[in-house]
């Protein structure tokens, strides 16, 4: 293949005629020209010091979101305590029913067997059998 030029050209240069193929390029219609414009050199310095104050500044936020998140929590756990010493046989029933309700959804979702997709399959083949003997 051959190299792909970077400057761009006219296309009245050309002498570009109806039906032609347009290059595959970008296409100005200002300057009348087809072509990739020449791109400013790549400083990879630049680009890491920008990617690292980035990073840096999700760090930031990330240590004061924890920080808020710790402080919130420390605040229900003295929430908590306060309450049960205030209010213990209320804080226990409330334990309790909460526990009661988890071991109900628990029995609950165990109660029934899970079917596999063979024991399915097999239930169909028997209705469809039964089907097929009742018409003959």
């Amino acid at each position: 293949m051959p190299a792909k030029t970077t400057k761009t050209k006219p296309l009245v240069a050309e002498g570009a005629k109806i039906g032609e193929p347009v290059p595959r390029a970008i296409v100005d219609t200002n300057t009348a020209s087809v072509g990739i414009p020449p791109q400013p050199e790549f400083d990879a310095e630049k680009e890491i010091s920008a990617v690292r104050k980035q990073l840096e500044t999700l760090r930031q936020q990330v240590a004061d979101a924890s920080g808020a998140v710790q402080g919130g929590a420390r605040q229900a756990i003295r929430q908590t305590e306060a309450t049960v010493k205030l209010y213990p046989l209320s804080s226990l029933i409330a334990v309790a029913a909460t526990a009661a309700l988890f071991a109900v959804a628990i029995a609950g979702l165990q109660g029934s067997p899970r079917r596999s997709r063979y024991d399915r399959a097999l239930e169909e083949l028997r209705a469809v059998y039964d089907s097929v003997r009742g018409r003959f």
